[in-house]
């Protein structure tokens, strides 16, 4: 369903590829502007240099390479106050943290879920849930992960959707604490490339309309006009 005139606004921010820290540190800055009312919602869309987080439920078996061996790849590790355990973020994925205020969690996970299947298959991908789990799927492999935290009412982390990246480091761990899953992408479903920009347009959309919410395009300094903007890292 569409949003209609008197729809609250999504506040929707591109912000390219930024490294992890920086995009925590922004995201903890827009909740507690949302906490306090002074910004509405806000999704902010970007890409991170490949880092490995570990969700609040991981395990030591979910880096069964350790630590340094990641590292020694160009791989960072961080932990985070998400829920679920490890995921890999790297180029050409497409990233969502939604900075919300929401009043069920669960109700926003299905909701989040259905959007992005509706944005996967405006793209050309038939995606589902499965029975039990968290993240949408194709088939058996899974092509878009999901985890949250909520305080005091407003979310932050989000989704990660694999439109171009490199899957392999998947390969390397345990993904979302599932022994044997397979990951793709839409570049690897369809067989053609699919740039981010694409997906991300698509993702927007519906988003937005999954959640009545009016999507309002803005620049960094629209959401911390006091503050020093995210810098994004250096291109390769």
């Amino acid at each position: 369903m569409a949003p209609s005139a008197a729809a609250p606004e999504l506040l929707v921010c591109d912000l390219g590829t930024v490294e992890y820290a920086a995009g925590v540190a922004l995201q903890e800055r827009v909740r507690t502007a949302r906490q306090a009312d002074a910004l509405p919602d806000v999704l902010l869309a970007l890409e991170h240099p490949p880092v490995l987080t570990r969700g609040r439920r991981s395990e030591r078996a979910d880096l069964p390479m350790g630590e340094d061996w990641y590292r020694m790849n160009g791989i960072e590790v961080v932990d985070v106050d998400r829920g679920g355990r490890v995921t890999y973020h790297g180029p050409g994925q497409l990233v969502g943290y939604p900075i919300m205020r929401i009043t069920d969690v669960v109700a926003y996970l299905r909701t989040m879920e259905a959007a992005l299947i509706a944005a996967l298959g405006d793209a050309g991908v038939e995606a589902q849930v499965r029975e039990g789990l968290t993240g949408v799927w194709v088939g058996e492999r899974k092509i878009g992960s999901i985890g949250v935290h909520v305080q005091r009412g407003v979310t932050t982390h989000g989704f990660a959707i694999n439109c171009d990246n490199d899957l392999q480091p998947f390969e390397w761990v345990v993904p979302c604490g599932l022994e044997g899953v397979r990951m793709t992408s839409l570049t690897r479903e369809l067989g053609r490339r699919v740039h981010v920009a694409e997906l991300r347009a698509h993702v927007v959309t519906r988003f937005a309309a999954a959640f009545g919410r009016d999507p309002r395009p803005v620049d960094p300094g629209a959401l911390e006009p006091a503050a020093d903007p995210v810098i994004p890292a250096a291109r390769t």
